[in-house]
């Protein structure tokens, strides 16, 4: 197994991934739900990870090295349409992690990420989402001092810090809160019963 050419395979599937997720935020346009095209390509390239992880295992640094480590995780975390394919890359990074084979904060985003489309509390605070004041702010989270505690323990700042850069961001990226929060909730949970979130 050639990984150097696994590795550069990786990272061309990130950078298709950002280069259409750079002209969303050109047009001003990344807000503005999940779109299709977008969906599309984090779809493709979930499919060839899987793939890739059924032959190689967890892609880790000492088998693609840190970039395509890093890009398999992007790609992992874009892959929201693909529950099963998460929570499996999920399990694996876990172990990864125990082995010392890959950083431990893409273990806490992750497990975040799939909380957070699940309806559970996160316990990092690491994803955020428009709020119904139109503020972007954390997703449900457990306890703020629970919280704060384990983002410590991996080197995160606290999380009212992260909340304000999270702001400015979005300002940032011309991202708008929706025009009706109650619409988007609507459509958000329709689409995560279709692709198997929640039932």
């Amino acid at each position: 197994m050639n990984y150097k050419d696994v590795a550069e395979r990786i990272i061309e599937l990130k950078k298709s991934d950002l280069k259409f997720r750079e002209k969303l935020i050109e047009n001003g346009k990344l807000g503005e739900g999940y779109n299709k095209e977008m969906a599309k390509i984090h779809n493709k390239n979930a499919k060839i990870l899987n793939e890739i992880i059924d032959e190689i295992g967890y892609p880790t640094v000492e088998k693609v090295g840190k970039e395509a480590s890093e890009a398999a995780w992007l790609i992992i975390q874009h892959s929201i349409e693909q529950p099963e394919f998460m929570k499996k890359c999920a399990e694996l990074l876990e172990i990864a992690v125990r082995e010392n084979k890959v950083d431990s904060i893409n273990l806490a985003y992750l497990t975040d990420r799939i909380a957070v489309f699940e309806g559970k509390p996160q316990l990092y605070g690491t994803q955020f989402d428009w709020d119904e004041n139109g503020e972007m702010n954390p997703n449900q989270f457990d306890d703020i001092v629970k919280v704060d505690q384990r983002r410590k323990a991996f080197g995160f700042n606290k999380l009212e810090e992260q909340t304000e850069i999270m702001k400015e961001r979005v300002k940032n990226e011309n991202q708008r809160p929706p025009k009706d929060f109650e619409e988007r909730k609507r459509k958000y949970d329709n689409w995560r019963k279709s692709v198997g979130w929640i039932k």
